[in-house]
């Protein structure tokens, strides 16, 4: 999350685009079927139709309905009834408190989840299908339902999460719009005119994914101005497994920062324009046909809007132009519009890879018709230790050497491994076994600890655990077993209790008993949060030792502190401590744990976050959690991170030791807004089984805030690959006067003694982008970006 209203604004560009969009939306061509996914047949019914529901939300009445079918609230799905009200009413229904909208105003609310269903089948819609707060829009994997635009249609897209009311204001804080998806959908635009609009308004933050969804718009051409997806803003995120047909934008992109996977564009006028962002990693990306350009990253060229972009293991065919910058040697800012290009074949009919846009004209910065290794637009550092012990800095567009790939980090076609979610589209409901049909509670109160270790035992090799919706206490490590399957329903929660041993801390949720090898556990839609403090607890261990693509966790989180039961709310956490933590406002040791014998861990969309704000008690107020320590990976490999973020441990958020084989794509991360009052590890101590850093940089430094968290500490590791890096510091004791002077901390990153492959790596506010042992710093004044510091690449042998 990014509390940041006054710094994220729109450009004036981009205002005027929002203000100026007409109210129609549009379509286009025949549709394809996303890759990588379940096999399905279409015609069969999908287990979350029939599965039997008991699901309750912890805070919300009994009568409360987490599950609706859309066409319980009367919609028909004939392709001919205009279904909008019906779907808007299925989402907005509530029995209990009311569902998170705008009338009354809610910013957000953990306790009115919903899971809102489409059977398959046509759905006409007149005006927008606004997305309430904490809501999934699932429909059926086996037979996608279509939404179609009526030739009537009146909004800004078809699916809105995140509305403008008439005064120009979203309903929803754009950097606070979290927990959300949408999987499972055809949406048409065929039968609207060609004037403005959009499939998808997708603004967003952190935990939410759009997976499976075609979208159809009619034929490219100079007056068509669809697009698929139309993202203004936001904090995000992650989507996957979509694909654009037709328009005049396949995709329309603009956020902070952002992970996307397994797109596919076949004839848009543009396959993505690329409005603005601090930085967006593109893998696995394959563009069949456009009108004018691939990838296009050069709006503003006289400021530019765009920090970076990774396209990486990526396909473009059949374009007059591959990708268009506007990079140059001289620019405005001087570190804006970093473009990486890793493994991107534009052998098939691409006469120009990559063109130089200026605004009145440009010139071919890379030729095409052929496949590109590695090649970089930007500053950039290549560090051959020993040989090399000083870092000089190289400023260009051209090729470089590629980064050391660990070889167990690719799949059998030479690209990074990437796996889609599963849905288990062709198991039945009766393969779900449920945790509260085994007994468990799930109410918040009763210790299900015994309850839940026995029903995952109990769960066979053709069944999947069913987590019903519910708070399930724990008060001693769950023990999942080597092989399995678990899927909760909308964010399920394992809440842990009482884990108060902060000198002997141990697992909540522990994956493989210690040694364990030759398993497959696939996990989903869970939430890892504790209640009061719980200083000796690590939230996830990762231990089992699986083959590539046999385990994996998606669309799973942990959340400390900001929620309802949580006890570590505003009404106690106040920002008002100080530097004398309230011991009541302690949170864990540890967010996620892979020691060395774990391998093959596969990570989608997770995000470890220690709450910054409430998102129930009068949110968005401020408040103040002391947790220790966000992401520690010791594992041998392979690690696979997709679209990960972990914010505002105390020690750092992201440490690899004694670790090889970690490939990450888009990594973010928020220093503790309260810091350096205290500075780490106050409140809790240095323990040296974990491998804490104990700050020895400092040593000779009277800057009170060269303690603060580390974002990212790299030690003894090798083969490190990341994928652009997004690791913030805003406030100093909660003030923001140092963000504008780029000084809110003094170091972000440190290496230590590591083999690190970085690209398109920014950072905000730290003097220091990166502290390298052996070799020197980047420093953040050489490096400004549109509102990072951003370096393109940064390669270190040692």
């Amino acid at each position: 999350m990014t509390f940041l209203r006054t710094v994220c604004s729109l450009s004036a560009a981009l205002s005027a685009i929002i203000t100026s969009l007409p109210q129609h939306v549009v379509a286009a061509p025949t549709s394809m079927v996303s890759r990588n996914l379940d096999t399905r047949q279409s015609g069969d019914s999908f287990w979350i139709e029939s599965i039997t529901r008991q699901g309750s939300t912890w805070g919300n009445s009994g009568s409360y309905n987490i599950y609706r079918n859309v066409k319980d609230f009367g919609a028909r799905g004939d392709g001919t009834t205009d279904d909008t009200n019906a779907i808007n009413e299925a989402i907005s229904s509530s029995k209990g408190n009311a569902r998170c909208g705008n009338d009354p105003y809610c910013d957000s609310s953990t306790t009115t989840s919903a899971i809102v269903y489409f059977p398959a089948g046509t759905y006409r819609v007149s005006s927008p299908i606004v997305m309430y707060y904490y809501t999934q829009l699932i429909g059926n994997a086996n037979d996608l339902p279509t939404i179609v635009a009526d030739p009537s249609f009146k909004g800004m897209a078809v699916l809105d999460a995140d509305p403008y009311s008439n005064n120009g204001t979203s309903f929803w804080t754009n950097q606070n719009n979290f927990f959300r998806q949408v999987r499972n959908f055809h949406i048409s635009l065929l039968e609207m005119p060609e004037s403005a609009g959009a499939g998808i308004h997708w603004q967003v933050a952190q935990a939410t994914s759009l997976q499976n969804i075609v979208f159809d718009m009619k034929p490219a051409s100079p007056s068509n101005k669809q697009s698929g997806i139309f993202m203004d803003n936001g904090s995000g995120g992650f989507f996957s497994d979509l694909v654009f047909n037709g328009g005049n934008y396949g995709a329309f992109l603009g956020s902070q920062q952002f992970t996307s996977r397994n797109l596919t564009f076949n004839d848009c006028g543009t396959a993505i324009f690329m409005n603005w962002n601090w930085g967006w990693t593109l893998s696995d990306i394959t563009i069949n046909g456009c009108g004018s350009v691939g990838l296009d990253m050069a709006n503003s060229p006289t400021n530019l809007t765009v920090g970076s972009v990774v396209l990486s293991d990526s396909t473009i065919n059949n374009c007059p132009v591959g990708i268009s910058t506007a990079w140059a040697q001289t620019i405005v800012p001087a570190s804006g519009g970093n473009l990486i290009v890793d493994n991107v074949d534009m052998s098939d009919n691409v006469p120009v890879a990559v063109l130089h846009t200026t605004g009145t004209g440009g010139n071919t910065l890379l030729a095409g018709n052929a496949k590109i290794g590695a090649w970089a637009a930007g500053d950039g550092y290549a560090v051959d230790y020993p040989t090399q012990r000083s870092l000089q800095v190289q400023r260009k567009s051209g090729p470089i050497t590629p980064p050391t790939k660990a070889a167990s980090l690719l799949d059998s076609n030479g690209k990074i491994f990437g796996r889609s979610k599963p849905q288990y589209a062709s198991y039945p409901a009766s393969a779900f076994k449920s945790a509260k049909a085994a007994g468990c509670k799930g109410d918040g109160q009763t210790d299900d600890t015994a309850c839940l270790n026995t029903f995952l035992k109990s769960v066979g090799s053709d069944q999947i655990a069913y987590i019903d919706h519910g708070a399930y206490i724990v008060k001693d490590t769950i023990h999942v077993p080597k092989t399995i399957k678990i899927v909760g329903e909308i964010w399920s929660m394992i809440v842990a209790s009482g884990f108060t041993d902060v000198n002997n801390p141990k697992p909540v949720f522990q994956i493989g008993e210690v040694g364990d090898t030759g398993g497959a556990v696939e996990i989903q839609d869970l939430i890892f949060e504790s209640t009061g403090p719980n200083p000796g607890a690590i939230m996830v261990q990762w231990n089992l030792q699986s083959a590539q693509g046999a385990s994996g966790m998606w669309d799973s989180h942990v959340r400390i502190g900001g929620s309802y039961g949580t006890k570590l709310q505003s009404d106690v956490c106040t920002t008002l401590q100080q530097g004398s933590p309230n011991p009541a406002c302690t949170g864990v040791f540890l967010m996620f744990y892979a020691p060395s014998g774990a391998a093959g861990i596969y990570l989608e969309n997770t995000w470890f976050w220690v709450a910054d704000h409430d998102l129930d008690l009068s949110s968005p107020t401020q408040i103040s959690i002391y947790s220790g320590r966000g992401v520690l990976i010791e594992s041998q490999g392979p690690t696979w991170m997709w679209g990960t973020a972990s914010e505002h441990s105390i020690l750092y958020n992201y440490q690899f030791k004694d670790a090889r084989a970690i490939f990450s794509g888009f990594m973010q991360s928020e220093t503790p807004y309260f810091q350096p009052i205290p500075s780490a590890p106050n409140p809790f101590s240095f323990n040296s089984a974990y491998d804490d850093p104990t700050f020895t940089v400092c040593s000779g430094s009277s800057d009170p805030t060269c303690k603060d968290a580390w974002g990212l500490r790299v030690w003894n590791s090798q083969e490190i690959l990341l994928y652009s890096t997004g690791l913030y510091s805003f406030f100093n004791n909660y003030e923001q006067t140092c963000t504008p002077e780029q000084n809110c901390q003094e170091n972000m990153i440190h290496i230590q003694n590591s083999q690190v492959d970085m690209y398109a790596v920014s950072t905000k506010a730290a003097v220091n982008m990166i502290v390298d042992d052996d070799v020197g710093i980047v420093k953040d004044i050489d490096h400004r970006s549109n509102f990072c510091a951003t370096i393109a690449y940064y390669f270190t042998n040692h």
